[in-house]
This record gives structure tokens, C-alpha cells and sequence, in this order.
């Protein structure tokens, strides 16, 4: 059961220490979900009417719901049946590992088990006699002995994400050379080459959001060969981003000033992503600059 067969909103993720539920409510978070961790019991149920009153953009809740509880854990039982009394439907991820694995990450990691008590081993399945109830009530059970962090990632974004692309930031920001480049940004376009509006008296005092300077850029033969290989590039690259689990992209486009080639150009290209269906940010860095700096876009 998951994303693929209805539209999952609340999950409770749970299981033993070290299988790896930090990192799965890691990657919810990156998809959209509102994650909180180590929550206690009694609060599921408050926590659980968020779902239904989630704001815009959020796909859904999650908690992480575990044995570092100390006693506030031993409520779980009556909080999970009082929530489904109350018909609100989630479901809940099972995390495990063999005792093996989970002995050489807690070494590896130097982390103390929470019930830890001079030996891990005893901790750990200590932990599994405290879980049986709750792992006989799991929609998903995965076992980590043998999955990469990648792969889980991979699990999870196939079992809650409606796309591959679903959660997958682009964020376009265009910018002036003579301001810097901007630090955050993966990849750097340069596109001081196309036609410059600035020395046209009429859109000097213009920007890149204005249509006069929208129709000369774009209307230049230069700009749309420029723009044609430029998407070509991006069609082919965010897919293989997503599928190295890469949850973002920062892409800087930059003209002199950042005050007319920039801006259409991130703007123009912005647009496109959103048509490619990418969750898409853009932002014009330098645009209104120009003003106190006097400067040549």
C-alpha cells in the first residue's frame, strides 16, 4: 500500500534504533512532507489532524515514533486505536535491520543505543520484544540489512512520490557579473552574448519584465538557438539529477547588470521547467540594482 495505490497524507514511521527511520523521514521531508521527530504517543492523534487540514504543498505528515519515548512510549497502543476510532487513516512504516547489521552501525556510528545497558546486542533485542505489537500493526515492513542509504531513498520516493519529479526543486536566479556570481548556484550560464536592450535609450531604464525588452531578447535568432539547446540540455540532465537523488537544482543566469538579458531569459526558462512539470523557483537577484549602481546591463 502507498502513494501509487491511494493518496497517502499521514504516515508513522517507526521500528528499531539504527534501521534507518532518521533517513526516511529525511527523504519524506525532501518530497513534501511535514516530518517531526520522536513526538510522544499521546500527541499522535493531534498530530495526525494536521493532515487533514494541510496548508498548500504539503503532500502530507509523518512522525518518527520510537523507543527513545522512555515510558511516554508504552502509550502508543491506546493513542493508535483511539485514532482509529476516530477514522483518521494513516500508516505506518516498520523499520528493521538483522542484529548483525544493526551491532556493526552502532559501533561504526559510536552512537549509545536508547535502552543500552552494557551490551548492544541485549538492547537491540530487548527493542524487539517491546516492538512485536507495533510491528504486527505495519502497513510497510523494510528491512535495511542489505539497502544502501540511496536505495532506501529510492524505496521511499517510489512508494510516496506521485513522480519522479514530485518534490524536485529548480530554482532559476538570474543575476549581474558586476554584483558577483552567486554562491549557492550549481550551474552558471553566461548569456552576455545575446542582444543588450541597454543601449536602446527607450528600454535602458527598462528591465527584464517589461515587454518591449521581453520581445527584443527573445525575438533575436541568437536567443532562441540559445534557449533550444539550452532546454534540450536541462531535459536530459534533471532526470538524471532525480535519479542520483539529487533534490534540487540552483541554475544562475547572468548578463552584466542583471537588469534586462538575465531576467528574461530566467524568467522565460522558469516557465519551461513549470510546463516540464518541476516544482520551480525564480528569482531575479540583481534586477532593481541598476538604479543605485548606474550600470551597463
Amino acid at each position: 500500500m502507498g502513494k501509487k495505490d491511494h493518496p497517502v497524507q499521514m504516515l508513522i514511521i517507526t521500528g528499531l534504533s539504527g534501521a534507518g527511520k532518521t533517513q526516511v523521514a529525511n527523504c519524506l521531508e525532501d518530497i513534501g512532507y511535514y516530518c517531526v521527530d520522536n513526538l510522544p504517543p499521546v500527541l499522535i492523534r493531534k498530530f495526525l489532524e494536521l493532515g487533514l487540514h494541510s496548508q498548500k504543498g504539503v503532500k502530507g505528515v509523518a512522525l518518527v515514533l520510537d523507543v527513545r519515548g522512555g515510558d511516554f512510549f508504552l502509550d502508543i497502543t491506546r493513542s493508535l486505536n483511539e485514532v482509529q476510532k476516530e477514522k483518521i487513516q494513516f500508516e505506518i512504516i516498520f523499520m528493521e535491520a538483522s542484529d548483525d547489521v544493526l551491532v556493526t552501525r552502532f559501533k561504526e556510528s559510536r552512537r549509545r543505543h536508547p535502552l543500552y545497558k552494557g551490551s548492544v546486542l541485549e538492547a537491540i533485542q530487548s527493542e524487539r520484544n517491546m516492538l512485536v505489537e507495533l510491528r504486527s500493526r505495519a502497513h510497510i515492513i523494510i528491512d535495511t540489512s542489505k539497502l544502501s542509504v540511496r536505495k532506501l531513498n529510492e524505496k521511499i520516493k517510489d512508494l510516496y512520490s506521485v513522480s519522479q519529479a514530485d518534490g524536485f526543486i529548480v530554482n532559476i536566479i538570474s543575476f549581474g557579473y558586476k554584483f558577483g556570481i552567486p554562491m549557492d548556484a550549481d550551474i552558471v550560464i553566461d548569456v552576455r552574448f545575446l542582444p543588450n536592450p541597454f543601449y536602446d535609450p527607450k528600454m535602458k531604464p527598462m528591465t527584464g519584465e517589461d515587454r518591449e525588452v521581453i520581445e527584443y531578447v527573445l525575438g533575436s535568432h541568437t536567443t532562441q538557438t540559445f534557449l533550444r539547446y539550452f532546454l534540450d540540455l536541462f531535459e536530459f540532465l534533471i532526470p538524471s539529477y532525480i535519479k542520483e537523488g539529487k533534490t534540487y537544482l540552483s541554475i544562475a543566469v547572468g548578463c552584466t547588470g542583471g537588469q534586462h538579458r538575465s531576467v528574461v531569459i530566467a524568467r522565460y526558462c522558469g516557465d519551461e521547467f513549470k510546463k516540464m512539470g518541476y516544482n520551480t523557483i525564480i528569482r531575479h537577484r540583481d534586477v532593481l540594482k541598476h538604479a543605485a549602481k548606474n550600470g551597463e546591463d
